[in-house]
């Protein structure tokens, strides 16, 4: 017998079961042991049976708009007249849906394509487009056309563990983590209500350690440089953030070092070196004094030359470098606070073709002489100065984009 709709206004839940009114040709009501009722339609397409949403009647807390039964009966037959013209209804929503959601901005693609554009204004433009490019390869084609609110875990997983087959599980990860900040906007902009990507966590195999990141192509370099003095923290790490690549020092020795240690008026630093322990100078540039003096009204009184923001008696955290490459999106798989002494080895070496037992001094790396003696720590110490302001002349004129007309020079020849 067909439902009336009174008898669908007073009909009460099961608390144990879900139970199910039938109006006939496949049209029935749902009703959870919540107490919610659902409009549900049964067809068949290619001899298999398949189900349907029609509308919510009633839920508890929903702030759904209420199909009643005559609507339903409408949608119901709506959706069987598709069943006759060979269409799946089903199939053909989730097409509505897709059209939709190009005409109003909510699919993946648009969405994370949205915040890309965003975000690129603070970013180095090379790290800008790697994320696109990781977007556009990996990502767009199996999930961008698809509405980012109706995006779950499984399926994201099954894009990720695409990556992972081709045994870049870094990427993978970068992946995960990029397609999270693309949902949490959809989120922030009222597209989506959750974010998937964040129950994927522990979900993918794990990273092997590799060497400490570093960009070694200059033009890339130039960008990090320039996103550096760009960045808007406090004085303290800004002035460590531009120190990092004029000193290339271990980046446990920039955070601790003391203000003792440093002779500005002869532009050294000498100090134990923290892991092979030798007495070391390094020669500072014009460039570094000049840092090291912006800031010593504010440090100078101090132990620390980068004290921490909750105590002067302690060194700067050594996650706040890191802390602030993350706020200027270099991901983690690019630089590091440590990479920029990989940078100044690569490209002092290949490019300003330095010699190389002068950087090998300068990294505070132990380097023997033809008899197996270590050098002591003044060897080579005038040709290391000028190899530093040689190096920080050459770090301006990349962030000022003059990379192609850099002289280089034969340093390597330098008289001592």
């Amino acid at each position: 017998m067909p439902l009336t709709a009174l008898k669908v206004s007073k009909v009460q839940p099961d608390a144990e079961k879900t139970l199910r009114l039938f109006d006939g040709r496949g049209l029935y009501l749902e009703i959870a042991p919540s107490g919610g009722k659902w409009w549900r339609l049964k067809y068949r397409v290619g001899g298999k049976e398949k189900r349907i949403s029609l509308g919510v009647y009633s839920a508890a807390g929903s702030k759904t708009v209420a199909v009643g039964l005559e609507a339903a009966r409408k949608a119901a037959e709506d959706a069987r007249q598709l069943v006759r013209d060979g269409i799946d209804p089903s199939q053909n929503r989730k097409a509505e849906k897709l059209r939709a959601a190009h005409q109003t901005g909510n699919t993946f693609e648009v969405v994370a394509r949205e915040w890309q554009v965003k975000q690129t204004a603070a970013w180095v433009p090379a790290h800008a487009a790697r994320i696109l490019r990781l977007f556009e390869r990996d990502i767009f084609p199996y999930i961008g056309n698809r509405p980012i609110a109706e995006i779950e875990a499984p399926e994201l997983l099954m894009v990720l563990r695409r990556i992972e087959g081709r045994d870049v599980a870094f990427t993978a990860h970068r992946a995960r983590q990029y397609s999270g900040m693309v949902f949490r906007y959809g989120i922030a902009t009222g597209r989506c209500q959750r974010d998937p990507a964040s129950d994927l966590r522990g979900a993918l195999a794990p990273v092997q350690e590799s060497n400490f990141p570093a960009v070694t192509e200059p033009k890339e370099f130039a960008a990090i440089l320039r996103a550096v003095d760009a960045y808007d923290g406090t004085l303290t790490v800004r002035c460590a953030l531009r120190l990092a690549p004029l000193v290339a020092v271990r980046p446990g020795e920039l955070r601790k070092a003391e203000w003792k240690d440093i002779d500005l008026d002869n532009a050294e630093w000498r100090y134990i070196a923290s892991k092979t322990h030798p007495n070391h100078i390094v020669p500072l540039s014009k460039q570094a004094v000049r840092i090291l003096r912006e800031l010593h009204p504010l440090t100078g009184t101090g132990k620390y030359v980068f004290p921490g923001a909750r105590s002067a008696k302690r060194p700067m955290s050594d996650n706040a470098v890191l802390a602030a490459m993350r706020r200027m999106e270099i991901p983690a798989d690019v630089m590091t606070g440590h990479g920029f002494r990989a940078s100044f080895r690569t490209i002092a070496d290949e490019v300003l073709k330095f010699r190389v037992d002068w950087i090998e001094h300068q990294l505070a790396h132990m380097v023997k002489d033809a008899n197996g003696r270590a050098y002591n720590r003044t060897s080579f110490l005038p040709e290391r100065k000028r190899m530093m302001q040689r190096w920080a002349d050459y770090l301006d004129s990349l962030k000022a984009g003059e990379v192609s007309k850099v002289i280089v020079g034969n340093f390597g020849q330098m008289a001592g």
